[in-house]
């Protein structure tokens, strides 16, 4: 009796797991990723008075923002949106071309930055804080863009 008690309860536990996996699975994703945020803005005198290596991790951070929300701008720029907000139907195919186009663009950002680590370290330090300035002045605009339509 017991054997059949722990078979149950095994057997009930494993589709109650199989169950929960597979809601979470058909959860609509956030079209832009959540992990994009900037936590300061600098100035051009903040930045004269960084070491190069600072200013390359700042660089690298900007790139890894802009490549995350630039191809999504069209649906906002608030990390957690997702197509149901939008009414796209939360469809298999759906989520798979969004899962597609997130791997897409992770793998973009891992090859940019495996180039940016060797040949980056060669640039002037005055264009790589013109650079920084430029890459922080966009997303600022996309900011303001974002406040001005909300949805």
């Amino acid at each position: 009796m017991k054997i059949k008690f722990i078979l149950f309860s095994l057997t009930f536990l494993l589709i109650a797991g199989v169950g929960q996996a597979q809601s979470k699975k058909n959860q609509p994703k956030s079209i832009i990723n959540t992990d994009v945020s900037i936590s300061k803005y600098h100035d051009l005198k903040e930045l004269e008075d960084m070491q190069k290596g600072k200013l390359l991790s700042l660089y690298n951070e900007r790139i890894e923002i802009i490549i995350k929300i630039l191809p999504s701008i069209a649906f906002g720029i608030k990390p957690g949106v997702t197509m149901s907000n939008f009414g796209i139907p939360n469809t298999k195919d759906n989520r798979e071309a969004l899962e597609e186009h997130h791997e897409a663009t992770t793998s973009y950002f891992e090859n940019t930055i495996s180039f940016q680590s060797r040949i980056l370290p060669y640039s002037d330090k005055a264009n790589l804080i013109a650079a920084i300035l430029f890459y922080e002045q966009t997303l600022k605009s996309l900011h303001l863009y974002g406040l001005e339509n909300k949805f």
